[in-house]
């Protein structure tokens, strides 16, 4: 069966505005002081919230009444790029002063939906839809990694992650955790004798460049490829410019990650 993640798309969007947060509220304020019945919001709105709707109500009920009818209408226009104006809020620094012009319908929809969330709901589901066809990919570029020789559990959870951050495109993060997953494997291919060495040498905190130095000289001793240094230092040169010389390009990701995947066959034989 095909997926279509367009129409995925559109359906997200119609049901956001079908029940975007605040919208039947305003329009119910709307309605209730249309058809003289505002009295009714008393049992409902908090008795300063309600006096000063009153006041207003009691100076213009036309326009009041236009105004939360309009009010509804941004809510449901509005409700994906507030959502996922909300998710930014959250993964990214936020200036004070950029908080103070916050536009009504915003304020009342965030008020309504710290209990339900659909904001952020909404947000995450377009952010993933959006996500699957690069994904699908990027994922193309990968082959299976089939190893001979088994390693820590720990490792084989660094490499799904670094691969789930390949396809979500955290470009960054992937090299970072293909180091990662290059060190644990290492430190659990190591003889004993060598690994207590290298726990005593570095103070348990032997980097993947000490690890490869002290394979490099070691070779015959571990029985690791040959080959295996040089390919696991293209991966370390990459997680070490991740960390301290800035973002990578998916294109070094994958080149770091196919790299990793390539060392833990030469490293993980029999």
């Amino acid at each position: 069966m095909a997926i279509d993640i367009g129409r995925l798309e559109s359906t997200l969007e119609q049901m956001s505005a079908e029940d975007a947060p605040g919208r039947e509220f305003c329009e119910a304020i709307a309605e209730l002081a249309r058809t003289g019945r505002f009295a009714e919001l008393r049992d409902v709105l908090p008795e300063i919230v309600y006096d000063e709707l009153w006041e207003r109500y009691r100076e213009n009920p036309e326009s009041f009444v236009a105004r939360w009818k309009h009010l509804a209408q941004q809510m449901r226009q509005g409700f994906i790029h507030h959502a996922r104006q909300r998710l930014t809020q959250l993964t990214r620094l936020q200036r004070r002063s950029a908080r103070t012009d916050t536009p009504a319908w915003q304020e009342i929809q965030s008020a309504l939906d710290e209990q339900q969330h659909d904001l952020l709901r909404a947000a995450f589901a377009m952010e993933q839809l959006e996500l699957i066809e690069p994904a699908v990919l990027r994922a193309t570029h990968l082959r299976e990694c089939v190893v001979a020789a088994p390693c820590s559990e720990e490792a084989d959870r660094y490499l799904d992650e670094a691969t789930r951050c390949y396809f979500l495109g955290l470009f960054t993060a992937c090299a970072v955790m293909c180091r990662s997953v290059l060190e644990e494997a290492v430190k659990q291919r190591l003889p004993e004798h060598l690994a207590r060495l290298v726990r005593t040498r570095y103070r348990n905190a032997a980097t993947l460049g000490n690890l490869l130095h002290e394979v490099n000289n070691n070779l015959q001793l571990t029985g690791i490829d040959a080959d295996f240094p040089r390919v696991a230092n293209k991966v370390n040169d990459a997680g070490r410019k991740a960390v301290h010389q800035g973002l990578l390009s998916e294109d070094e990701a994958r080149e770091c990650l196919q790299n990793a995947r390539r060392a833990l066959e030469l490293l993980l034989r029999e």
